[in-house]
């Protein structure tokens, strides 16, 4: 159902692709929009090992709701900050993209469980946190995205 990468010796590791989900902060997770043009947004988000999940979240209004409710099919891609390697003007970085179907959740306890953890992803102000939780968690909903398909692969700019 999924294409295989064409270029097998750049591929990585599941082990890989689940380390730079869970170390990176954001991606650009797509949609299918309006009219049939795909509608791609930056996107903060939690890769759970416990239920083998990435989670964004979201208003409760907007071009990306809608066009989830009328087709749960998205991609999700993420690359690490890559490196220079000595006497090479390339970067070199290592890029996951990831297949699968999106729930929109709206319970509140996973809301705030989810959104907690995702915060700690960008700081460790406990405070800060609970803040902003209390001021925008009942505008709030979660997106779980089950993954059908992961790939990876290194890549040198050229």
């Amino acid at each position: 159902m999924f294409r295989e990468l064409s270029r097998k010796k750049s591929e990585i590791s599941l082990s890989d692709c689940i380390a730079i989900l869970e170390r990176q902060k954001r991606g650009v997770l797509s949609v299918m929009g309006e009219n049939g043009y795909p509608y791609g947004m930056p996107m903060n988000h939690f890769y759970s090992s416990e239920d083998n999940k990435i989670y964004f979240h979201c208003g409760k209004a907007g071009h990306r709701l809608d066009a989830l409710k009328n087709c749960d099919k998205v991609s999700f891609c993420v690359y690490d900050e890559g490196e220079k390697l000595d006497n090479d003007w390339a970067l070199n970085f290592k890029s996951v993209i990831v297949f699968g179907r999106m729930e929109i959740i709206d319970d509140m306890q996973r809301i705030v469980d989810i959104t907690t953890k995702l915060s700690h992803k960008f700081t460790a102000d406990e405070e800060y946190i609970k803040g902003e939780i209390d001021a925008f968690g009942k505008e709030t909903l979660l997106l779980a995205l089950t993954l059908e398909h992961i790939c990876g692969k290194r890549i040198k700019e050229s």
